[in-house]
């Protein structure tokens, strides 16, 4: 009897956190034009932000032309709109994933990288893929994690 009365103490305790972890969930859109696309730009639980990955496109929607430097720059930049939107600066980065079209960009990419990311340098992996949408050079995502 006992036994049972427990489980059903751990059980209730686990789906009373799933719910209040539900209800914590927030979906981070920063201000701009729409972009209408299937999935939300960050997402908030608790005090980590996930952001989605991006890719170096500019306001208007087009590719930020001149290569890897400046769409690395975009990319950048656009992380950090959905991470002040969200209340967040880039040095509560904690983890960051670059993928590229081509891993012969990896220099180029880390010249801009290393400026627009402050210290201390959250952790990172860089892959490269067969392709990105619209021909890009580099998509970014990340997960930051708010402080004190």
């Amino acid at each position: 009897m006992q036994r049972k009365h427990c489980f059903q103490i751990v059980a209730f305790t686990v789906l009373a956190g799933l719910s209040s972890f539900a209800q914590q969930k927030r979906a981070i859109t920063p201000p701009g034009p729409a972009k209408n696309l299937p999935f939300s730009d960050g997402i908030l639980v608790g005090k980590t932000l996930y952001i989605a990955g991006t890719e170096g496109i500019d306001d208007t929607g087009n590719l930020k032309p001149g290569g890897i430097g400046p769409e690395t720059q975009t990319a950048l930049e656009n992380i950090e709109k959905v991470m002040k939107a969200a209340g967040f600066e880039m040095k509560d980065l904690v983890a960051v994933t670059v993928y590229l079209a081509d891993i012969h960009d990896f220099q180029d990419m880390n010249k801009v990288y290393r400026t627009m990311v402050p210290d201390p340098k959250p952790t990172r992996a860089t892959v490269q893929v067969a392709a990105l949408v619209g021909n890009a050079r580099v998509e970014i995502s990340a997960i930051a994690v708010k402080g004190k």
